[in-house]
């Protein structure tokens, strides 16, 4: 599936109708950042079935970026459905869009039996860190669902992160309230029943 280009807020609001996950691109054509981001997200969105990825150009449409208090470009929205989840500034690499599009496919998978509710699992990260994809990965491979926060880009998230455990590095993980600093995998999979 390739980048979809929308002229409007209304035109946007109807893309958000078709698919569950839904990821707006609005960016400055000519800008170096905007056209980095384009570049990369346009390379992972190839690749995506059950996605939708539209673009705007800001310095074409202008009703966008106010609704959603964005003041820079590239800035990505994303929604789950028409709900307005968070924003991603900047220009990322291809692997950052990619899980963050993939993020949005692993869920746990019933097997016949009720299963228990899953526990409320936010990953702090950023998007250099090997050992924070590695987690990453080891969570959608056991069909985890989890919140993935950059705090590489978003300050206070990282304030917070660091006045809960006390530690600045990543990955951290909370685990319904319980932190776990770095890549514990034993612990992480205790807490998450992985086998």
């Amino acid at each position: 599936m390739a980048i979809k280009e929308i002229g409007s807020h209304n035109e946007m609001l109807q893309l958000l109708d078709e698919k569950k996950k839904n990821y707006i691109l609005l960016y400055k054509k000519g800008s170096e950042t905007s056209d980095c981001s384009y570049r990369n997200i346009e390379k992972v969105a190839g690749q995506l079935k059950d996605v939708n990825v539209a673009a705007a150009d800001v310095t074409s449409v202008r009703d966008i970026h106010p609704v959603y208090s964005v003041t820079s470009a590239p800035t990505l929205l994303v929604f789950e459905g028409k709900n307005f989840v968070k924003t991603v500034k900047g220009c990322n690499d291809e692997n950052f869009y990619k899980s963050l599009f993939e993020s949005s496919f692993f869920t746990s998978s019933g097997n016949g039996e009720e299963e228990k509710p899953q526990k409320r699992v936010t990953v702090y990260s950023t998007p250099t860190c090997t050992w924070c994809n590695a987690l990453k990965t080891h969570l959608r491979k056991n069909g985890i669902r989890f919140r993935d926060i950059d705090v590489s880009k978003d300050q206070k998230a990282a304030e917070a992160m660091v006045a809960r455990s006390g530690q600045q590095g990543v990955p951290q993980t909370d685990i319904n309230g319980e932190i776990i600093v770095g890549f514990d995998k034993k612990r992480i999979n205790t807490l998450l029943g992985i086998q």
